[in-house]
């Protein structure tokens, strides 16, 4: 069994200096050392950080997903890694095993395309809006999912080269699920690992300005780009009624709806709708495509 070499890849805007350097830190005492390590800076030049990574300084902020393919192009086409592991700047690996079985996993199953930790605070909670399940009453159950989460996760190179990286234009808010529902389709699997662990500050998404705008504005480039026709309707009213009901100020509800006009309007990149045994392989799975 040949054991695949594993690439890291940070985005950092340069706020948040502590948490990058103990991120890094923790990166560095993994008993399986990584290949390589790309550090991103959207719109940051990285001048001060001092550590062994190839640093890539961008002028400009690319936003979570833009930032990333910087990276994951550069490991791509370096033809180092058949592995690579993303972290958020503010996340932290607490043990020093993560790169270890995530090699083994991706050794044992050549099926698998993604592989999505268990986020928990700094007191080992786990949010239920980190479980990527419908049903969050064991954050601890293994298993096949049709998500995974952002901050902390791992992808097989093999499967990037066939469908693709993330939807940049996204900027920031589901590009996960553009990703892993182009993954589904594509015939890999997804696993959620708890025992892989990113400890993660409890913060609410809604902290940043433009999360309302986002959230709509990407939800209906989700659904124009990845639904069949007869699903796109239903997923964007239930998810319509969902955010009216969660709402609670009148400028998130301004900026939500602006963002979902802007959805409907604007160009959203090219369309390719899963196919429908797709839809019913999700649904199998406890997660339909329109919740």
């Amino acid at each position: 069994m040949s054991l695949p070499r594993i690439g890291v890849v940070i985005v950092t805007m340069g706020t948040r200096p502590r948490e990058l350097a103990a991120l890094l830190a923790s990166v560095e005492k993994q008993d399986v050392p990584a290949a390589r390590v790309v550090l991103v800076g959207n719109a940051t030049p990285l001048a001060e950080i001092s550590v062994e990574a190839t640093k890539i300084p961008l002028e400009e902020n690319l936003g979570c997903p833009g930032g990333r393919n910087v990276g994951l192009k550069m490991l791509r086409d370096s033809g180092e890694v058949d592995v690579v592991v993303e972290l958020d700047d503010d996340g932290l690996l607490v043990a020093d095993d993560v790169f270890r079985k995530v090699r083994q996993l991706f050794a044992e199953d050549p099926e698998l395309g993604i592989i999505g930790f268990r986020v928990a605070d700094e007191h080992g909670r786990t949010e239920r809006r980190w479980v990527p399940r419908l049903r969050v009453d064991d954050p601890m159950r293994r298993g096949s999912v049709t998500a995974f989460l952002g901050g902390g996760h791992a992808f097989s190179m093999p499967m990037l080269r066939q469908i693709g990286l993330w939807p940049a234009e996204f900027f920031f808010g589901h590009e996960e699920s553009d990703l892993a529902w182009r993954a589904l389709d594509a015939g890999w699997r997804i696993l959620y690992e708890p025992e892989l662990v990113l400890q993660h500050p409890r913060t609410s998404p809604a902290r940043h300005a433009v999360y309302y705008r986002f959230t709509a504005r990407n939800r209906v480039w989700l659904a124009r780009r990845r639904l069949p026709v007869p699903l796109i309707p239903v997923y964007l009213g239930v998810w319509m009624l969902l955010a009216m009901v969660r709402m609670r100020s009148l400028a998130g509800a301004k900026a939500w709806w602006g963002g979902f006009l802007e959805g409907a309007r604007r160009p959203c990149g090219p369309r390719k709708p899963m196919r429908w045994r797709t839809v019913w392989r999700m649904t199998r799975l406890g997660r339909p495509p329109v919740l």
